[in-house]
C-alpha cells in the first residue's frame, strides 16, 4: 500500500512529524513502512508561467518561440513540445533552476535564438512516466485549472509529498485504504480522524425507477447497490485529484473513472461505473456464469467463463466480472451521459477463484480477496456521488436500488486488565486500558476492570482475545515492555537430546564425505511403494493418499525416502554431475490401515544414495568408486560412534540387487537395509550403478546412551594373532565374526576381517577368511599363555559352530 503523507493529511493531523520519525513510529506499532519515497526532489526557479504568445522556430520546424509570463518578469524560451500554445498555463523551469538528475538550467542559444528556461513535462520534474496521463505522456503538462502565474508549482503538482510503502501482512486489509491508514496514525498520534464529506443533493427521480437489482448468487453477493447519476460531463478530474493518484500509483484517466479509483483507496472499497445507456436494460441480475460462456472485459480480451465465476448481467448477458473487471460492452467514454454506479459485497474465495482463472489481479480484486468493510460499502457509494456531483457536474437520482443481506453486526471481545498483564507482563491500569481503546476509536463497556470491546467492522482482523491483547500491546508500545529471560538454566539454548543426536547424525554423514539433501514428503504412487525398508513393511498395510492432491507427482505419502533421492541424484547427473553422495534425515509416514481414518504415525529415518568415483587422487592415478563395503563402512562408521551393536545379513529386498544386499539388525530387530540398487530400478532413474542405505532413526535414537563415556589411553601393550580359517563358501562371515567375539573372552580388544580368498590350493566350494584378533588388559600386560588359551578356544568354536578348520 502506497500512502501519500498529503493526502494522508486531509483526514489526519501529523502535527510536526516527518516522514521518518512517522514511519519509525508505524513500524514499531507493527505494520511495517518498507521505505520513504519523495515524489521529486526539492525544486528552485520552478514557477507557474503564461505563454503569452507562441511562433514558429525561422530556422527549425519542431521547435516554437514562445514568450512566457513568469510574474516578475517575461522571458524567451525555445520550446520543442508539439501541445505548446499561446493562452495556455504551463510549469516554468527558470535560469538557475536544477531538475532531477541534476540537470541545470541556463541560458542558451537553439537554432540561433535565444532561450531562458525551459517549458516542463511531469517527467522531467521526477514524476514516473508510467504514471503521467496518456494526454500528456509526449508533451508539457497545461495546467487545465485558475492558477497564479509565477507561484511556485510544488503546492498545484504535489511534488513536496512524500511516499510511504506499507508492508502488510494479510490479516490488515483495514490499512489498504487511506482511511484505515489514519485510523492506525491517530491512534500512534492520539489524533482524530477528520471522515470525507459524503453529502449531495438529488433529484426528484429514484434510482430503483431506473433500475432493478435481482441477486441469484445470495452468498456470493450479500449485498449489492446500484446508483444512478445523470446528466454526466466527462472531463479531466480536478488536479488535486490526479495528484494523489499518481502518488498512489494509478494512472488518471477521467474524473469519473478517477473518482472510483480515488474512493477504492479512500474507502478501501471498490467501486465500477457503467455507461447505463449501453447497459442493454433496466435490470442488474448478479448471477453465477453459464459454462463456456463468452465475456469481453476492458481490455478488450474475450474471456471465457464457468460456473465458478460470479457475473453483473443485464439478465441477458455479463457486463462485469464480479470484483474483477468491467465490461468493455458498457464501458464509460466521452459520449457517457447517465453513469450506473456500482458498490457491491463480493464474497472473497469467487473473487479469488476468477483472479485466479483469468490472471486479472486488480486494486479492486486485491481488496475483495482479503475482505472489506461492510459498513463502508453504500458510504464509498455516497461519497463517490458527492465527488461526481461537484466534478462531473452530476444529477443525482434518489436512493439506491439494492440487495441487502449483509451482516453489518460488530463483534464483542471482553478483556480484562488483569489478564492483559498476565500476558503482557506490564502493570497496565484501568485508565490506561481506557486510553488505548479511544486511541483506537472502539467502542467499549466497562464494568471494573473487565472490558467488553465492540470491534469496527472494519477491523475484521480482532475476533478473540489474544487480537485485542496485539492491539493493546502495540499501542502501549513495545518499547515499554520488560526485557526478560526464561527462568532456569535449562532455557538458555539448550538441545534436546534427539535434537542433539540429529545434529551428531549429521556431522557423520558429513564428515564422511555425503552432502544433505531435503526432498518432498509427497510423491507418487509408483515411487511411494518402491524401496521401503523391510521394518517398515511389517508395520504399513498400504501407503496413504490425499484425498484432494493437487497433482499426481505430490499425491501419496512415502514410506521410504530413497525413490525420492535416487530422482535428485538422477537430476544431477542429467546436468553432468556424475560423482554423487547424498543423505537426507527425515520422516515416513506409516499407517495400519487400509482405509485411513486417523493420522499415519511420522517415523524418523536416515536414507543415503552414492555413485560414480569416491576417491580420486589423479597425480597418483588412484581412483576408489563407491561399492558396497564404502556404503557399509559409512553405516558401520556412525552406528560405532552410536554405540549400538548391529549384525548385518544377506538380504532379499525388491528393488534391491539380490547379491549386494544386507538387511541390518539389532537385538535381532530390523533396523534398515544397505545395498546396490537393482539395475533394472536404476534402469528408470537413468541411473548405472548406485549404492543406498536406510536407517530406522526411531531405534538408534532409543538405543544410545547418551551419558558421556571416557576410556582412559592404555598403559600397557596389546597383542594380537592372525587366524586364517576354510570353511565353506556360503557361511556368512558375519555369523564367524561373531562366534569369534563369544569365545575369545574378556580380553579379546577387537577383531575384523581383512582377508577373503577362494580359488586354486583351496577344495571347490570352500573359502579362507582370515581375521586379526587384538588382546588388551587395560590394567596388565597379558602373557603369551593367556593369549594362546583365547586362540585356542577360538579355533574349538568356530569348528564346532562352522565346521571352520586352521588353514595349513
Amino acid at each position: 500500500m502506497l500512502v501519500s503523507l498529503n493526502w494522508l493529511k486531509q483526514y489526519v493531523d501529523l502535527g510536526s512529524e516527518t516522514p521518518e520519525s512517522l514511519a519509525d513510529k508505524i513500524t514499531k506499532t507493527g505494520i511495517e513502512v518498507e521505505g520513504i519515497e519523495y515524489v521529486s526532489e526539492k525544486l528552485n526557479h520552478v514557477v507557474v508561467g503564461y505563454v503569452e504568445s507562441c511562433e514558429k522556430h525561422p530556422d527549425a520546424d519542431k521547435l516554437n518561440v514562445t514568450i512566457v509570463n513568469v510574474g516578475t518578469e517575461t522571458i524567451q524560451i525555445v520550446c520543442g513540445a508539439p501541445n505548446v500554445k499561446a493562452g495556455q498555463h504551463v510549469i516554468v523551469a527558470k535560469v538557475g533552476a536544477v531538475l532531477p538528475g541534476n540537470f541545470k538550467i541556463k541560458k542558451a542559444k537553439l537554432r540561433g535564438v535565444e532561450s531562458n528556461g525551459m517549458i516542463c513535462s511531469l517527467q522531467e520534474l521526477g514524476v514516473k512516466e508510467q504514471f503521467v496521463p496518456k494526454d500528456l505522456a509526449d508533451g508539457i503538462f497545461v495546467f487545465d485549472e485558475e492558477v497564479e502565474v509565477g507561484r511556485d508549482v510544488t503546492s498545484y503538482l504535489n511534488l513536496d509529498d512524500a511516499i510511504l510503502e506499507l508492508g502488510l501482512t494479510p490479516n490488515r486489509s483495514d490499512a489498504l485504504s487511506m482511511l484505515g491508514v489514519a485510523y492506525e496514525v491517530a491512534a500512534i498520534l492520539n489524533e482524530k480522524v477528520q471522515l470525507p464529506n459524503v453529502s449531495y443533493n438529488t433529484s426528484t427521480k429514484r434510482a430503483s425507477e431506473l433500475v432493478n437489482v435481482e441477486v441469484e448468487a445470495k452468498e456470493d453477493n450479500p449485498y449489492y447497490g446500484a446508483f444512478v447519476a445523470k446528466n454526466i460531463t466527462i472531463k479531466a478530474s480536478p488536479l488535486w485529484m490526479r495528484n494523489y493518484l499518481m502518488a498512489a500509483g494509478i494512472r488518471p484517466i477521467n474524473n469519473v473513472v478517477d473518482i472510483t479509483n480515488y474512493v477504492l483507496l479512500e474507502y478501501g472499497q471498490p467501486l465500477h461505473a457503467f455507461d447505463l445507456d449501453k447497459f442493454g436494460s433496466n435490470q442488474i441480475v448478479v448471477r453465477r456464469a453459464e459454462a463456456e460462456e463468452k465475456f469481453k472485459t476492458l481490455d478488450e480480451e474475450v474471456r471465457t467463463l464457468n460456473a465458478e465465476h460470479l457475473v453483473i448481467t443485464n439478465g441477458e448477458r455479463p457486463h462485469a466480472l464480479a470484483g474483477v473487471m468491467g465490461g468493455f460492452e458498457s464501458e464509460v467514454s466521452e459520449t457517457t451521459r447517465t453513469i450506473l454506479l456500482e458498490a457491491a459485497y463480493f464474497d472473497g474465495k469467487r473473487v479469488r477463484q476468477a483472479v485466479k482463472d483469468h490472471g486479472l489481479r486488480s486494486e479492486s480484486s486485491t481488496r475483495f480477496e482479503k475482505g472489506v468493510d461492510p459498513n463502508r460499502v453504500k458510504k464509498a457509494g455516497f461519497r463517490a456521488l458527492h465527488l461526481l456531483e461537484k466534478y462531473a457536474d452530476a444529477t443525482i437520482c434518489q436512493g439506491v436500488s439494492e440487495y441487502d443481506a449483509l451482516d453489518y453486526e460488530e463483534k464483542d471481545v471482553v478483556i480484562t486488565t488483569e489478564r492483559i498483564n498476565e500476558r503482557l507482563g506490564t502493570t497496565i491500569s484501568d485508565d490506561e486500558i481506557i486510553v488505548i481503546l479511544n486511541k483506537l476509536q472502539f467502542n467499549y463497556t466497562q464494568s471494573g476492570s473487565s472490558f467488553t470491546v465492540h470491534v469496527p467492522t472494519r477491523r475484521q482482523d480482532i475476533t478473540i482475545f489474544e487480537d485485542m491483547l496485539e492491539e493493546v500491546a502495540r499501542i502501549y508500545g513495545y518499547d515499554h515492555l520488560d526485557y526478560t529471560l526464561p527462568e532456569g538454566g535449562q532455557f538458555a539454548g539448550k538441545l534436546t537430546e534427539r535434537q542433539a543426536l540429529k545434529r551428531f547424525v549429521k556431522q557423520v554423514m558429513e564428515g564422511a564425505g555425503l552432502s544433505e539433501a531435503i526432498t518432498y514428503s509427497l510423491t507418487t504412487t509408483e515411487r511411494a511403494t518402491r524401496l521401503v525398508a523391510p521394518d517398515i513393511k511389517v508395520k504399513a498395510v498400504s501407503p496413504v493418499r490425499l484425498a484432494m492432491p493437487m497433482s499426481e507427482e505430490h499425491s501419496t505419502l512415502r514410506l521410504s525416502i530413497l525413490p525420492e533421492l535416487l530422482a535428485v541424484a538422477s537430476y544431477n547427473q542429467a546436468r553432468k554431475e556424475k560423482d554423487i553422495a547424498l543423505y537426507e534425515i527425515g520422516t515416513v509416514f506409516v499407517s495400519d490401515e487400509k482405509e485411513v481414518t486417523k493420522q499415519p504415525k511420522e517415523l524418523n529415518r536416515l536414507s543415503g544414495v552414492m555413485q560414480g568415483a569416491w576417491l580420486s587422487h589423479p597425480f597418483q592415478q588412484e581412483q576408489k568408486s563407491v561399492d558396497f563395503y564404502v556404503a557399509k563402512g559409512i553405516v558401520e562408521t556412525l552406528i560405532e560412534r552410536l554405540g549400538v551393536d548391529v549384525q548385518f545379513t544377506k538380504a532379499d529386498i525388491d528393488g534391491m540387487h539380490p547379491g549386494r544386499t544386507a538387511e541390518i539388525f539389532a537385538n535381532n530387530q530390523s533396523i534398515g537395509f544397505i545395498g546396490q540398487v537393482h539395475p533394472t530400478l536404476a534402469k528408470t532413474y537413468d541411473l548405472k550403478e548406485i549404492y543406498v542405505f536406510d536407517l530406522d532413526l526411531e531405534y538408534l535414537y532409543d538405543a544410545v546412551d547418551v551419558e558421556p563415556r571416557f576410556v582412559q589411553i592404555p598403559r600397557f601393550p596389546s597383542m594380537s594373532r592372525d587366524i586364517a580359517l576354510v570353511m565353506d563358501g556360503v557361511t556368512p562371515s558375519g555369523e564367524v565374526l561373531s562366534t569369534i567375539k563369544s569365545a575369545a573372552g574378556e580380553h579379546l580388544y577387537s577383531v575384523h576381517v581383512f582377508d577373503v580368498y577362494q580359488g586354486d590350493n583351496l577344495p571347490e566350494g570352500k573359502k579362507s577368511l582370515a581375521f586379526n584378533l587384538r588382546y588388551l588388559d587395560p590394567t596388565r600386560t597379558l602373557t603369551d599363555e593367556e593369549v594362546e588359551a583365547s586362540y585356542m578356544h577360538v579355533l574349538e568354536a568356530v569348528k564346532a559352530r562352522h565346521g571352520a578348520v586352521l588353514r595349513a
